[in-house]
């Protein structure tokens, strides 16, 4: 319509033909110019959209991640509770009285003397289920370590058998009621 109007014009004597050659010119100019803005100010809207979104993927990243991580550690403190559960050995009705330290606590626990010895000696060891403790054979004990050391207390390594030969200490007896 704006050709038609411009052709009216024309023929109409109303306005000549470099008038309409100028403001032929002046729209394409500004047409181009606002194009011109247009593209810088898409191309940082652009840029804006596609830093956010990378932004938002790396903290989606960071926070899978995370709750990977979480997961991971969930199902190391199952396994552990499970390991511990399944193969803890009943203390019985002990009245020997068996002191490890826990952190910086001095902690009792009542066994029999068959378990002391197999404490003593690293057949068992002492882990930490809740807030309680266990004994379990040092082969669970060592499995635990694997997945998370802090839930192993107690734990003796087994003590290798001296050559009567090689003990410098056979002719010594050794009384019965010593207590260490």
């Amino acid at each position: 319509m704006a050709n038609s109007l411009q052709d009216q014009l024309l023929k109409a004597g109303l306005v000549d033909a470099s008038t309409v050659k100028g403001v032929n010119k002046a729209k394409k100019k500004k047409a181009r110019q606002q194009r011109g803005q247009g593209i810088e100010a898409v191309d940082e809207t652009r840029e804006a959209v596609l830093r956010a979104q990378r932004e938002q993927a790396e903290r989606d990243r960071q926070l899978n991640a995370e709750r990977n991580r979480q997961a991971q550690d969930r199902a190391i403190v199952a396994q552990i509770r499970q390991l511990i559960t399944s193969s803890r050995i009943p203390r019985g009705n002990g009245q020997v009285a068996y002191n490890f330290s826990d952190g910086s606590k001095i902690k009792k626990m009542f066994v029999t003397a068959a378990i002391q010895d197999q404490l003593a000696n690293g057949r068992l060891a002492i882990v930490r289920l809740d807030d309680s403790y266990e004994l379990v054979p040092m082969v669970v004990a060592d499995k635990i370590r694997q997945r998370d050391e802090s839930y192993v207390i107690v734990s003796q390594q087994p003590q290798a058998s001296v050559d009567q030969a090689e003990d410098p200490y056979a002719d010594y007896k050794i009384p019965d009621d010593l207590m260490w």
